[in-house]
């Protein structure tokens, strides 16, 4: 995976998933979080960013998805686990199979991240507002219909991952 310590910053290299069916997205909580966020992971070396969304899913959920458009760059500023990070993030809009368990709006999911317990769920886009959802800039840009490429720079103050 690209990730490493540089200049007093550990720095990742991400790709994301953005899973929306209907006015919904499918967000995940790592077991010992507080906060929610976008299923995806680190990038490995010589592997595309489309690919290890994909890779990432498969590990994750179980289940093959289809990568489509790009739509978000983003370069993420926070603190987490006594650190700086300094994170670059491509996310691509992901669709699931039409019968994938996942889709099931009316229950949490169970995956996993190298040993550790992974939830899923689905909430709706426009009520982000309430839940910690981060990076951050994901309560807006996430409201948006249809959903707007864009370059983005999130720095989240105080923010301990």
């Amino acid at each position: 995976m690209i990730s490493f310590d540089t200049d007093g910053h550990r720095f990742n290299f991400r790709a994301v998933a953005v899973i929306t069916t209907r006015d919904h997205v499918l967000l995940h909580m790592l077991e010992g979080d507080e906060y929610w966020s976008l299923p995806g992971g680190r990038v490995e070396a010589g592997e595309d960013a489309a690919t290890a969304v994909a890779r990432e899913m498969r590990e994750e959920l179980d289940i093959q998805v289809k990568v489509g458009r790009l739509l978000w760059i983003v370069e993420n500023f926070f603190t987490g686990g006594g650190r700086s990070h300094h994170e670059v993030g491509v996310y691509f809009a992901t669709e699931v199979p039409p019968d994938a368990r996942i889709l099931d709006f009316s229950m949490r999911h169970a995956g996993n991240e190298q040993g550790r317990k992974l939830e899923f769920a689905w909430f709706n886009r426009q009520e982000l507002a309430s839940i910690d959802v981060r990076p951050a800039f994901l309560r807006n840009a996430l409201a948006q219909n249809p959903l707007q490429f864009a370059h983005v720079v999130n720095r989240d103050t105080g923010r301990v991952a």
